[in-house]
């Protein structure tokens, strides 16, 4: 299968809105006056890009965009077709996807500052014999995209669970041991290259050092802390609270440009779609398997960059980049867990995910003190560049989202028409 489930920025819905904002020029900040006068306005406008998305075929959309001044932007918009499986709020859990790294990534720094691990270990270290060349591949390189591991979510034998047709139970080491079968895309350190078989490594290296599961070390290191009562990591398809649908075409509206082997996906169907929020999503691990809401995010982001769970040396290993194109040294990067890259609006630092059913950006400020979260409840037209009206809408909206944390005006091309 292609390697960008799970994905990453770069590659990803949000990087389409870095693609338009990029063609605007810097907006000045507004004097406060105006800014209390624009909030009504922005609100409209972000409603109504979000309405437009779902009018081109997007199931449902949640937006909170927060610029640290006051009350957020927050706004839920479904197609009525949805309305008899859910009421969307945006309070709702949904699937996290590709996010879960940043979580992952934040246990290895809280265990590195309490001296229990170090960036620079060898994998060999903590999984002895597991991982070919472990001698050379170091923490750091798994949780930076650079150990050249293959990505296992291009495994056939992945495909099955990631359909939901296949409902076993996936462990860390199962994950890791699909995708080391394969040979290294490179020598360990020279090239980038997003790998979730990484992060399955990670997520056995933590299981390994700590003793404990990775929904246990979630719950008790971030979650509890931090009071985030709709945020944990999955360990079967169950949901704890209201959640957001995830829909994908079913097989006969599926659209012609998606391989036959991702065309039936398992579960209720009706109006074109499957329901696929009742499948497991176990095969993301600790590359993908957590969930949370809008607000329970931004929470998360904002202790994060602020440093409530981190102390300043590890927050600085977490913000310490390596190019994501050899070609464009001083483009977009990617920490540790996290990505950053400048848009005329701001920088921002986040992550994005794509998981069936859910494709979701998390993007914050190097602060914390500005947040915002998208998501749109289907996935599989960004996945195989697909339905380019809603890659169309998708775009107006997330710039218009990034801009509007960052407390700017809403580049004029984003307005709705």
């Amino acid at each position: 299968m292609r390697p960008r489930r799970l994905r990453t920025v770069t590659v990803s819905a949000l990087a389409m809105s870095l693609t338009v904002a990029a063609s605007f020029p810097a907006a000045a900040a507004a004097p406060p006056s105006a800014a209390r006068s624009g909030t009504m306005a922005q609100r409209a406008q972000l409603q109504q890009l979000a309405r437009r998305l779902v009018d081109a075929g997007a199931p449902g959309v949640i937006v909170r965009a927060d610029d640290g001044r006051g009350r957020p932007v927050e706004i839920a918009e479904q197609a009525p077709w949805t309305r008899r499986d859910h009421l969307l709020k945006v309070g709702d859990e949904f699937r996290m996807g590709s996010s879960t790294k940043t979580m992952m990534a934040t246990l290895v720094l809280q265990l590195a500052s309490e001296g229990r691990l170090a960036l620079t270990d060898p994998v060999e270290k903590w999984l002895p014999g597991k991982v070919p060349n472990g001698k050379a591949i170091t923490l750091r390189m798994l949780l930076n995209h650079t150990s050249g591991l293959f990505d296992y979510t291009k495994d056939t034998a992945i495909q099955p669970s990631i359909l939901g047709a296949d409902r076993r139970r996936w462990t860390s080491a199962k994950l890791l041991a699909v995708g080391v079968k394969h040979d290294p895309l490179f020598a360990p350190g020279t090239k980038w290259s997003y790998s979730n078989t990484g992060y399955a490594a990670i997520g056995a290296v933590l299981e390994q050092v700590t003793g404990a599961g990775l929904a246990d070390l979630v719950r008790d290191r971030i979650a509890r802390p931090l009071n985030l009562k709709h945020t944990y990591y999955a360990t079967d398809s169950t949901w704890r609270g209201p959640h957001a649908h995830g829909y994908e075409p079913d097989a006969a509206h599926m659209p012609p440009g998606v391989p036959a082997e991702f065309r039936h996906f398992a579960g209720a169907r009706h109006h074109g779609h499957v329901d696929v929020s009742g499948n497991d999503p176990g095969w993301g691990g600790a590359a993908g398997a957590v969930v949370s809401t809008t607000q329970d995010w931004s929470r998360f982001h904002t202790a994060l960059m602020s440093g409530k769970l981190l102390p300043a040396a590890q927050l600085a290993q977490m913000r310490t980049t390596v190019p994501v194109d050899s070609q464009q040294p001083d483009g977009p990067g990617y920490g540790l867990g996290v990505q950053t890259g400048a848009t005329p609006c701001g920088t921002f630092w986040g992550h994005d995910g794509g998981i069936p059913g859910y494709l979701t950006a998390n993007v914050t400020d190097r602060t914390g003190s500005r947040t915002a979260t998208i998501l749109i409840s289907t996935e599989s037209w960004a996945e195989f560049e697909t339905d380019p009206k809603i890659a169309k809408a998708a775009q107006a909206l997330q710039t218009a989202v990034i801009c509007t944390m960052f407390g700017k005006p809403v580049p004029a091309a984003a307005h709705p028409g």
